[in-house]
């Protein structure tokens, strides 16, 4: 399911930049320069590799991330792509997707995970999510299964894992194939299994403000099927493998050398980032629950790599807004459910249909969690929350 630039919503749509406050402090939703800052020679000298050789395209730095990416997720096939939304959008296409086939997904993620399925010629179903974390609903994705049902793609949101065993399990008994949107959800675990082990595959976002992100769009699947894996390498490149000799009819999604290169180099790093966010939301959520502050759970069994850190509130505006005053930057993921969007008004689905869908689209509000807060802008955060709640 696929956070760069002047936006107020943060994980799949964008970075924001801290604003002055009359009191002085300043807390960023997400601050990648200084990210950028901690690994600058590793960076710069990633792309000056790439400019040097002027590998841009599918080269050395490429096959190595990809086998690196692979290997952290206990996988042996890792196929890197232009952006999240176009590694479901291969995925799905590898698996052969039927058109006007159905696929249920939660309507409470970023558009990307339906559209990609709209774009391979199949119809998205909407179903509600849990409302303790907002991943999808187990009960609900059963009850929407039809003889049209062709899959089910479940999003890992917020950066924590559906209850992927019992999700393969009732798909493998109804012939469902199963594709995990991980874009969110970079070495999470559920039961000591990461994303692609119990599914046909799965997807990842590189977009700048995920846990791994490139400095412009970026994506890949995991998948541990080898045949799988040899037919997105050739989709990816225009349905080929030599220059000039095309197999089947492709299309450019590949992941160009430069982003690759920079993920090379931030990836030995990811592990210690989610210590980091572990610990900030352990803080959090002693602290916030202790004081009567609703925080979405993180399942026994699960570890949570906290892409974002949600709290629920009756009055979400009122609460966002006080932050914002005394420079505490927060982010709304996703104040429209699917089924409500205009592109999905097909669908059928009023307001009403998926109630905890809509009840979390009004009260969720995503805390700064990001690796580069300091001890001291953690407990501003929880002192002002704890404030104005």
């Amino acid at each position: 399911m696929t956070t760069e630039g002047r936006k107020d919503t943060m994980g799949h749509d964008g970075q924001t930049k801290p604003h002055a406050t009359g009191r002085g402090k300043q807390v960023p939703f997400l601050d990648l320069n200084a990210q950028y800052r901690s690994i600058r020679e590793e960076v710069d000298d990633a792309i000056a590799e790439v400019i040097r050789t002027s590998r841009f395209i599918l080269g050395a730095e490429e096959t190595k991330f990809e086998r690196a990416f692979a290997d952290l997720h206990r996988a042996p096939y890792a196929v890197g792509c232009s952006c999240g939304t176009s590694a479901i959008y291969i995925a799905l296409q590898g698996l052969k997707v039927p058109a006007g086939a159905e696929v249920i997904v939660p309507s409470m993620t970023y558009i990307a995970t339906a559209e990609a399925v709209s774009m391979a010629g199949a119809t998205p179903v909407f179903v509600d999510c849990e409302p303790d974390t907002g991943l999808m609903d187990y009960d609900s994705m059963v009850c929407a299964v039809t003889r049209k049902t062709w899959g089910v793609i479940p999003v890992h949101l917020y950066g924590q894992m559906v209850d992927m065993p019992r999700f393969s399990a009732f798909a493998k008994r109804r012939g469902l194939y199963l594709i995990e949107d991980a874009a969110q959800a970079h070495v999470a675990e559920c039961r000591e299994q990461r994303p692609g082990t119990l599914s046909a595959a799965a997807t990842f976002s590189f977009f700048p403000g995920k846990n791994l992100g490139a400095y412009g769009d970026a994506g890949a699947i995991i998948t541990r099927d080898p045949a799988l894996a040899q037919w997105m390498v050739q989709f990816r490149n225009h349905g080929r493998l030599d220059k000039y000799r095309h197999e089947f009819v492709g299309f450019g999604f590949r992941l160009d050398g430069i982003q690759a290169a920079i993920l090379q180099a931030k990836l030995p790093h990811l592990e210690a980032w989610t210590d980091r966010r572990r610990a900030i939301a352990l803080r959090y959520r002693e602290a916030l629950s202790s004081a009567g502050i609703r925080c979405l759970v993180e399942r026994q069994g699960n570890r949570h790599v906290y892409h974002l850190f949600v709290i629920r509130h009756p009055d979400r505006e009122r609460l966002k807004k006080a932050l914002g005053e005394v420079g505490i930057e927060t982010g709304v993921h996703y104040p429209i459910p699917l089924h409500l969007q205009p592109a999905y008004s097909s669908a059928g689905l009023k307001p009403g249909s998926l109630p905890e869908s809509e009840a979390l689209a009004r009260e969720g509000l995503s805390l700064p969690i990001d690796p580069a807060m300091s001890d001291e802008q953690v407990q501003y955060v929880i002192e002002q929350v704890k404030a104005h709640a």
